[in-house]
């Protein structure tokens, strides 16, 4: 028999789940969320799960500034608990950026994020295991820190389905059905399923799927990694979550007395094939993640390796997210190209586009600057004042 919904939301990572919540907190009645491998399997389970407001660009501040309150009140604002842990955020840059910096923060603050500037001797006085010397602002958010991102997805999931969502895990969508310039379905192998409504949560594996619908995005797989080194007893009571813009790293302490750290867009030799790339970390990633996080922590100069992995980015040609509806193929929406960088951004991709599918637009956030379009109109998202991060870690801010 025919199987139907109203919306098929295909991939069950944090942002699908994102998505099944508004959707179903919303009232629609069958929204049906599609899974291959497992809740969180894919790029989510291995995110560094940063919650930070810290960028270059007005949009991607907005959703993250959106996006933080329902981290900060997760029980109230979703239910159950996402493990989010308050340990304060350091965005540092070089010093020939600090004027970016200071503008940056401006506006960070003009939107409404808790935000403030450090000279390099406050930030040594708060963090005294910090070498600074290097330094001459930085900037730092009190009360921002990371979560759990497979609890925040559990967390979603466990929600909309308490509100009527089904989820199916084991069953991998194989092509988009389209018909007269709209969406129809999903094939799956499970089935058909009949939808006037489908959203592509897909990380990496977006093109190929919208492929089988005529549709072509610049997107890009890289393989990633984050390794996990033991803090020493002079750092058993932690230290702030931070972005090292001026070395070129990002680390934060774990609740089991490890720094997790990761290098940017680490030029490893492995496949980045979403479906067959190496999951372990590289052996010579090792001492340079190490190197990179002794420079602004000393005392983790020598930390024992515990464990780490390797993950697949979803890079989209300005490293920001494409948040649209496909053109020529009504129906069909996709969130895609996060580039590494989407999770704190999650709950308001998820209020986003369920605005957006059932309104015609987004209210939470303006959506505009996410379109599809906007490579063919050569109006990428571009900070005012993006700083000159060292050449090995990759990332826009």
């Amino acid at each position: 028999m025919q199987r139907t919904a109203d919306a098929v939301l295909v991939g069950a990572g944090v942002m699908g789940a994102s998505v099944a919540f508004h959707l179903a907190r919303a009232g629609v009645r069958q929204v049906l969320v599609l899974e291959k491998t497992g809740i969180a399997a894919g790029g989510t389970g291995k995110s560094a799960a940063f919650i930070r407001m810290h960028y270059t660009n007005e949009p991607e501040a907005r959703m993250a500034i959106a996006s933080f309150p329902t981290y900060q009140h997760w029980a109230d604002a979703v239910g159950g608990d996402c493990g989010f842990t308050r340990t304060g955020f350091v965005m540092t840059v070089q010093p020939e950026d600090a004027d970016a910096l200071r503008r940056n923060v401006a506006m960070l603050q003009r939107l409404g994020a808790k935000t403030e500037l450090l000279t390099a001797a406050e930030l040594k006085a708060a963090v005294p295991a910090l070498a600074t010397e290097d330094l001459l602002l930085a900037a730092y958010e009190p009360e921002s820190g990371y979560a759990d991102p497979v609890a925040t997805t559990r967390a979603f999931l466990d929600r909309a389905q308490a509100l009527g969502a089904r989820l199916e895990v084991g069953a991998e969508v194989l092509a988009l059905r389209v018909g007269a310039g709209r969406i129809a379905g999903v094939e799956t192998t499970r089935g058909p399923v009949d939808a006037p409504t489908v959203i592509l949560l897909t990380g990496p594996w977006t093109p190929r799927l919208l492929r089988t619908a005529g549709a072509d995005l610049a997107i890009t797989p890289h393989r990633a990694q984050i390794a996990a080194f033991a803090r020493p007893p002079a750092l058993a009571a932690g230290h702030p979550t931070f972005i090292d813009g001026a070395v070129g790293s990002y680390f934060r302490p774990t609740r089991d007395q490890l720094t997790l750290v990761g290098v940017g867009l680490w030029d490893g030799k492995g496949s980045a094939d979403p479906d067959a790339y190496d999951r372990a970390n590289d052996p010579e990633f090792l001492p340079f993640a190490r190197r990179k996080l002794a420079r602004r922590l000393p005392v983790m100069d020598n930390a024992p390796y515990v464990r780490g992995h390797a993950g697949i980015y979803d890079m989209s040609p300005d490293t920001r997210a494409i948040l649209d509806e496909v053109p020529g193929v009504r129906g069909l929406f996709v969130a895609a190209g996060f580039s590494g960088t989407g999770f704190k951004k999650a709950p308001a991709v998820g209020a986003c586009l369920s605005e957006l599918i059932l309104e015609g637009r987004a209210r939470t956030v303006d959506l505009r600057p996410f379109r599809w379009s906007r490579y063919a109109e050569n109006d990428p998202i571009r900070g005012q004042y993006e700083y000159r991060l060292p050449a090995d870690f990759g990332h826009k801010i």
